[in-house]
């Protein structure tokens, strides 16, 4: 799952966004960075994290989803 992007990395070039398969990424025209737009579509292919020349994405191969619990059961 898409763990982060490192703006201070990030040089806005776009390849993230035009390489993303299910459009988690999205260009932020404001600060002419890359952002994620849709963090739960990703599906972990690491393609953008690959094909970014500077290194700014993290993809992290654990997927953070909180365990239901019930109490007092």
């Amino acid at each position: 799952m898409i763990d982060r992007i490192d703006n201070k990395l990030c040089n806005g070039c776009g390849i993230c966004a035009h390489t993303c398969p299910m459009d988690v990424i999205r260009m932020d025209e404001k600060a002419k960075k890359a952002k994620i737009a849709y963090p739960n579509d990703c599906t972990s292919c690491a393609m953008c994290e690959k094909d970014c020349p500077k290194h700014a994405i993290y993809i992290s191969p654990f997927e953070y989803r909180p365990y239901p619990t019930s109490f007092g059961v």
